[in-house]
């Protein structure tokens, strides 16, 4: 049954309930048990919940004003020492396993680009400790949904090569 994935959709707006904790570790479970290359899982997760932290990096993207919202944030990122190939892989399925609970979950987010931009990853990376070495992939805004959205499909056949291009 593929109707989750079809039911995620990027959710912007949030009511004022908090996400408890025990809903931040299940999100967080969900994320770790994405595939990684050689299995060096590579991620790390800063689960952001303070109020100023929160309405800080929605300074820090041009499109991240909902954060001033969302009772939550999750920056995800990777450590490129532990796995110099595969980090933006092994993170960016992290992202994506995150996303799929948090919308079963009954919960809203929208992934916000990070990396590779310099301008995101450097002041995200100052404003939460982050250490030199591990780079800011992904930030992601959650919350209660405050907006629905209908289930769909993005399936383009002219997108779908078979045997050869």
């Amino acid at each position: 049954m593929i109707e989750p994935i079809l039911a995620r959709r990027s959710i912007r707006k949030y009511t004022d309930e908090p996400v408890t904790d025990l809903e931040i570790r299940r999100i967080l479970e969900a994320a770790m048990a994405a595939p990684s290359a050689s299995d060096k899982k590579p991620w790390h997760f800063v689960a952001v919940t303070d109020r100023w932290t929160l309405d800080q990096l929605a300074e820090y993207g041009s499109h991240w004003q909902m954060l001033r919202e969302a009772p939550l944030a999750v920056v995800v990122c990777g450590d490129p020492v532990v796995s110099e190939r595969y980090w933006v892989q092994d993170a960016s399925a992290a992202t994506e396993n995150l996303l799929l609970a948090v919308s079963m979950m009954g919960l809203g987010a929208v992934w916000l680009g990070c990396h590779p931009r310099p301008e995101r990853v450097g002041p995200v990376r100052e404003l939460l400790d982050i250490p030199h070495e591990i780079e800011p992939l992904a930030v992601v805004s959650i919350g209660h949904p405050a907006e629905e959205k209908e289930p769909r499909t993005q399936y383009d056949e002219e997108r779908v090569h078979r045997d050869k291009w």
